[in-house]
C-alpha cells in the first residue's frame, strides 16, 4: 500500500538533460513517427525550428528520470514489481528540440486506495534552461495490492 503522506510531496529537480538528435531519431522510430521534423534537420528548420523536433510524447523520458526518485522513496513505499501504468497524458507549452537541455521537478498530485490496491498520480513539470516550462507530464501507476 502506497503511504498516502506522499500526496503533495514535491521532488528535487533532476540533473540536465541534454536533448539528442540520434535520441529523437531513434524515439521517433520507435513511436512509428514519420513526421519528417522529427527525422529531418532540414524539413525542421522549413517549419521554422532550429533542429530536429521531437514526438510530444518524448517528454515521458525526461519524466522518466523524476520517476526514479519517488521510486526509490522508501517513504512513498512502491513495490515497483506491483507496479501498472494506469493512464499518462502531456500538456506541451512548447516543443522539444534537439538541442535542448532539460530538467523536471516531479509533485505526487494525488494516492488513492482502492480496496487493496493504489493509484498514485504524478504531475512532472519539465523546463529548459531558462526555467521556463516546457511541458507538464501526468502520469497514474496502479500498485497492487497483496495477494
Amino acid at each position: 500500500m502506497v503511504n498516502p503522506n506522499v500526496q503533495g510531496k514535491k521532488y528535487p529537480e533532476t540533473s540536465p538533460y541534454l536533448v539528442g538528435r540520434e535520441k529523437i531519431r531513434e524515439f521517433a522510430n520507435a513511436v512509428f513517427s514519420t513526421n519528417p521534423v522529427n527525422l529531418d534537420v532540414f524539413a525542421a528548420q522549413a517549419a521554422g525550428y532550429t533542429d530536429l523536433v521531437a514526438p510530444p510524447t518524448f517528454a515521458v523520458v525526461i519524466q522518466e528520470r523524476s520517476l526514479h526518485s519517488v521510486l526509490a522513496d522508501p517513504e512513498a513505499d512502491i513495490d515497483f514489481s506491483r507496479v501498472v501504468h494506469g493512464d499518462q497524458r502531456f500538456i506541451a507549452n512548447r516543443a522539444i528540440v534537439a538541442g535542448d537541455e532539460l530538467t523536471s521537478v516531479l509533485t505526487v498530485a494525488s494516492v488513492k486506495s482502492l480496496g487493496a490496491h493504489s493509484m498514485i498520480t504524478f504531475n512532472t513539470e519539465i523546463f529548459d534552461t531558462n526555467k521556463e516550462l516546457v511541458s507538464t507530464a501526468i502520469s497514474t501507476l496502479v500498485v497492487r495490492g497483496g495477494e
